[in-house]
């Protein structure tokens, strides 16, 4: 060794304890991952359907439910229940039958044939606000095209997290397949222990808060992460009122408002305003005055940012905090601001994470969409937007108008956007926003984001167009 690479070696810094420990995470992770791969469609499969029986079974959902809400101070523990039950059951609709071993594509008229083939060790990074279901849905896309995955959860769903792996392992054992294929960071788990699995990962698939998306994107790790949530929601003059209420009702108060995908503000156009607000009042909805709006707003942004004990609780212990009082408010399912304006100072018009719903008034239809895209300009670009119409020509326009990866039609948006029995999205829990939310897709994130593909291309019959096949229109109709 020369004295140049002695003394090099003398400056350099030990390992730190969090590379030390996230190392070997992923070495378990690595030498799992390569016994999997060499498993058949079948056993793959059938690794598939275990992970996701160890949340689905019914005494393990609640369990992890309980645990969820206990833990977190989260949402509702009925209503994570069903989330668990249903995006799960739903992903592995989708995924049954799909090919990710071995050949999976041929098109002999163009001379290819696609072999899928793993990532490797997925970094899976969950948040706080669904620290089961999302969790496992990632876990199964990662099984699927056989990679090993390693967990980051939330401190605060660290337990949920650690319980659910539990489970899984139970069912990996039934199938003799290695248990660290599945592996969830230690408590303490710490943002030098996510940013070094991130780094030292193959692939990161992050959900959860922009801070977390920005490190995962910024990590020198090839990465998925997921835009904001906002969402308006349009209420057209031709709407059926009542059901665009109940939907409303139903999207904005399941969990508490923790999806990202539960309506933020309803944009109702003008002639049908006040008929609108009586249907959402109907449904459980209280409107504030300009007084209750301002104990809210105090409330929920008491330094500029929203308070940690308004987010994901009921609409009655929100007003509660807030020092509304009252017979209405302790019955309100959720509770409804009427707002003006957007931005910075206008707090209301972005994402509040709670059963609170910003309303806004719109002249014509026009003058709705200038409303949603100047919340999207503030918040929210790129994930989607809802209405209620029976007008085709105004739901084609908000896709080919206003910046949004998803139109959502006439649904209980935060049950829809993310895959439904009655829909044809993909069941996710992770929805990219596009360029528009900063983000490299605009898909309902699932198996394809965590596969290779390889290609073998063979020679064909040559297909050399003529400069007249190209140009001649062309220069037929401007000259050369």
């Amino acid at each position: 060794m020369t004295m140049g690479s002695a003394g090099e070696q003398s400056l350099r810094a030990p390992p730190s304890e969090a590379k030390l420990l996230v190392g070997e995470l992923v070495a378990r992770a690595r030498a799992a991952q390569r016994e999997y791969e060499k498993c058949s469609q079948e056993q793959v499969d059938e690794a598939v359907v275990a992970a996701g029986w160890a949340i689905m079974e019914p005494g393990r959902n609640r369990a992890l439910a309980e645990m969820a809400v206990r833990d977190t101070g989260l949402g509702d523990v009925d209503d994570k229940v069903t989330k668990n039950y249903r995006k799960t059951l739903g992903l592995l609709r989708d995924l049954k039958g799909v090919k990710t071993v071995g050949v999976v594509a041929e098109h002999p008229e163009r001379g290819l044939v696609e072999i899928a083939r793993p990532v490797g060790v997925v970094a899976a990074i969950t948040p706080s606000t669904n620290p089961a279901a999302t969790p496992a849905n990632k876990v199964i896309n990662a099984l699927k095209c056989r990679n090993a995955v390693i967990i980051a959860p939330s401190p605060k769903g660290l337990s949920t997290c650690i319980a659910l792996v539990g489970y899984i392992h139970a069912e990996l054992k039934k199938l003799g397949l290695p248990l660290d294929l599945v592996q969830c960071l230690p408590a303490p788990v710490t943002k030098d222990t996510t940013q070094e699995l991130m780094r030292q990962a193959d692939l990161v698939v992050a959900t959860g808060s922009q801070n977390n998306i920005r490190a995962a994107y910024t990590c020198g790790t090839p990465a998925f992460g997921v835009g904001a949530g906002n969402v308006a929601s349009i209420i057209d003059s031709n709407a059926n009122l009542a059901d665009a209420a109940a939907a409303i009702a139903a999207s904005k108060t399941f969990d508490n408002a923790t999806s990202c995908s539960s309506e933020n503000s309803a944009v109702i156009l003008d002639d049908v305003h006040a008929d609108a607000i009586a249907a959402l009042e109907a449904a459980g909805g209280v409107m504030l005055t300009a007084q209750e709006k301002a104990q809210l707003q105090a409330a929920m942004w008491p330094d500029g940012k929203l308070a940690a004990a308004i987010t994901a609780q009921k609409a009655s212990r929100i007003a509660q905090l807030a020092g509304l009082q009252g017979e209405r408010f302790e019955k309100a399912r959720f509770l409804m601001v009427e707002e003006t304006g957007t931005g910075p100072g206008f707090p209301f018009s972005g994402e509040k994470l709670s059963p609170v719903l910003a309303v806004y008034r719109a002249r014509d239809f026009d003058a709705a969409c200038a409303t949603v895209a100047a919340i999207y300009a503030f918040q929210g670009a790129g994930h989607s937007v809802s209405i209620h119409s029976a007008n085709d020509e105004h739901i084609l326009r908000l896709g080919l108008e206003l910046p949004v990866s998803r139109v959502i039609v006439n649904q209980a948006h935060c049950f829809a956007t993310g895959g439904a029995f009655d829909n044809g999205l993909p069941f996710s829990l992770s929805m990219g926003c596009g360029t528009w939310g900063r983000n490299n897709f605009s898909d309902n994130m699932g198996y394809r984001q965590y596969m290779n593909t390889t290609r073998i291309s063979r020679k064909i019959p040559p297909r050399m167009p003529t400069e007249a096949e190209i140009f001649g229109d062309y220069l037929a109709k401007y000259g050369a």
